[in-house]
């Protein structure tokens, strides 16, 4: 039985195309890129006597990171969102329309604006939680990338050797979104920039379908 080099044993990298994301335990195939920063506050303490400093404050560490999606037929993440509602306010416009009908948008946004009688009490408004919030909230569905909740992304590595590595990204928060298509872009791109709370760094996981290398029984 042949036997793989000891190199190939000994050390595992893993390219983009080993790589899938999931948010909030939603595949993102749609993803292209993605990358983080951490950043904190230090600064030097000076005292009389010394132009040195004499020691270094810490001080708050920030989190935030861009995310690239390629473009097909529809928005890169609010489709895999859709059903992860947040609490909005009945006053919003809300553009829950298909595209088929151009006066779609128009009925949505008059409804919108008629689905509170104005100069009514707040409290004589229907609540959908049954009271436990004002009844100008009710659930929708996210049509901005930066109302939807706060998501985990977790990065999962599996090489042709079967080296496995895993890495987390915790409550990140959407802030901004760009995208734009010109007559030269072959392929169109949505472009995100997040903050997140904390990241677990890459780690190695232990195979499951036997060492690597291995030949398969038959």
């Amino acid at each position: 039985m042949a036997t793989p080099s000891e190199y190939s044993r000994s050390y595992n990298s893993f390219s983009g195309v080993d790589i899938k994301a999931t948010f909030g335990g939603e595949i993102i195939a749609e993803l292209q890129a993605i990358s983080y920063s951490i950043t904190r506050e230090k600064a030097p303490i000076y005292t009389m006597g010394s132009p040195d400093p004499r020691a270094f404050a810490r001080g708050k560490r920030g989190i935030a990171g861009t995310l690239i999606f390629v473009m097909f037929d529809q928005h890169a993440l609010l489709s895999a969102f859709r059903d992860l509602m947040f609490q909005s306010d009945v006053d919003d416009i809300f553009p829950e329309f298909t595209g088929q009908d151009s006066g779609e948008l128009a009925k949505a946004i008059a409804k919108s604006n008629s689905s509170r009688t104005a100069g009514s009490p707040i409290e004589e408004q229907e609540s959908p939680l049954g009271g436990l919030v004002a009844g100008d909230q009710e659930n929708a569905s996210p049509w901005y990338t930066d109302q939807i909740p706060g998501f985990d992304i977790t990065l999962a590595a599996a090489n042709e050797y079967g080296a496995l590595a895993i890495m987390k990204i915790f409550g990140v928060e959407i802030l901004n979104e760009g995208y734009g298509i010109s007559i030269d872009d072959i392929v169109s791109e949505q472009q995100m920039t997040y903050i997140a709370r904390t990241i677990m760094p890459w780690k190695w996981v232990k195979a499951i379908n036997g060492p690597v290398g291995a030949a398969a029984s038959g």
